[in-house]
């Protein structure tokens, strides 16, 4: 489900003045229209000031054919937004250390972020399908392929994040085997000269994996293409303890940013008042950020979020002895309790 955002037409909008409507995407699009992301929805969304998008997949659809699949529509959004930069930022709450996997001396204090290109690469690049070899044997094949334009513009958005964080880029390839790596190597070196203040550095991904587990704490921000970034930030989230606190922002040179947790849909506790809501909710705090601007709102959100970790409420997936387990329900609930006080201590 998409909720498209779209300001009033007075000349300074603010969060107040804010109409969302919900159009449907994924399965629901599916199950109501027959496609995973009908024209309406995508008018919709391409019309809307910012998109805060829900989780879309479900076994319900898992054998359908791949162009009647949900994350079909989600491709199809993306590149219909024109959305190339996804923002995926991955911080260990210091009330969630305990939380992660890792030890906690390396887990504590680890804040980066990974910027991965979101339209090119091996999910779009042609020619792809299926066929058979010399041999006669079936075969599936993918193309990952970059162009110049393609590489420059994701570096130059890592390179801007990196100076405004801690002033260090970590490009991530596989330039010792594959060409389009070699090539989105020699691009982003060249950005670089744009950007004499900020460190750049390359890692291969196989050692990248590697090191987010053994040391995560070394990275800052990181660059990486479609698919690799795909997998370091799942790789990056667990780090946090949870999937399921991880926000993202997918943005483009202009139009309407998407923005949405990075887990999926969880259809194994579907209904069972499980899941965790703070990814999502985070996502709605950079949606108020990177996308309309308010940046007192999106820290007032984030505020809220820490204060009821503070208090003690945890989902089943972040929960350790001594807390408050609730659902996802009683988690939101309390979230919004949070923000309430603070609007009440701003008054």
């Amino acid at each position: 489900m998409v909720s498209a955002l779209k300001s009033s037409p007075s000349p300074k909008p603010s969060s107040n003045s804010l109409a969302p409507s919900k159009m449907p995407m994924g399965g629901a699009a599916l199950d109501l229209t027959g496609v995973p992301l009908p024209e309406e929805t995508l008018s919709a969304a391409q019309r809307a000031d910012a998109i805060l998008l829900g989780a879309i997949g479900g076994y319900k659809w898992d054998k359908n054919e791949k162009h009647l699949k949900p994350e079909t529509g989600l491709l199809q959004l993306r590149e219909g937004l024109k959305v190339f930069a996804n923002l995926r930022p991955a911080t260990v709450l210091p009330q969630l250390v305990d939380s992660s996997t890792l030890k906690k001396d390396v887990a504590e204090g680890v804040d980066l972020m990974v910027v991965r290109e979101l339209t090119g690469g091996i999910y779009f690049g042609k020619p792809r399908g299926f066929g058979t070899n010399e041999k006669g044997e079936d075969i599936g094949f993918n193309t990952e392929v970059y162009a110049t334009h393609e590489i420059d513009r994701i570096a130059r958005i890592a390179f801007e994040i990196a100076r405004k964080r801690r002033g260090q880029l970590c490009s991530v390839d596989k330039a010792n085997v594959l060409e389009a790596s070699m090539f989105w190597r020699k691009r982003v070196t060249a950005i670089a000269s744009e950007y004499p203040d900020v460190e750049l550095s390359h890692m291969y991904v196989d050692n990248a994996a590697m090191q987010l587990v053994r040391y995560p704490k070394q990275f800052d921000t990181i660059v990486t293409n479609n698919i690799f970034g795909d997998i370091l930030s799942d790789e990056a989230s667990m780090i946090t303890g949870s999937i399921g606190m991880l926000p993202s922002a997918s943005l483009g040179e202009s139009g309407p940013g998407l923005f949405e947790p990075i887990h999926g849909s969880a259809p194994d506790i579907a209904g069972q008042d499980k899941a965790n809501p703070l990814a999502t909710i985070l996502s709605a705090a950079m949606l108020l950020k990177y996308g309309l601007g308010e940046a007192n709102a999106a820290k007032r959100i984030e505020n809220a979020v820490l204060d009821t970790l503070n208090r003690g409420f945890r989902t089943g997936d972040i929960y350790s002895a001594g807390n408050k387990l609730v659902g996802c329900k009683e988690m939101g609930e309390e979230v919004l309790k949070s923000v309430g006080s603070s609007v009440a201590a701003a008054i």
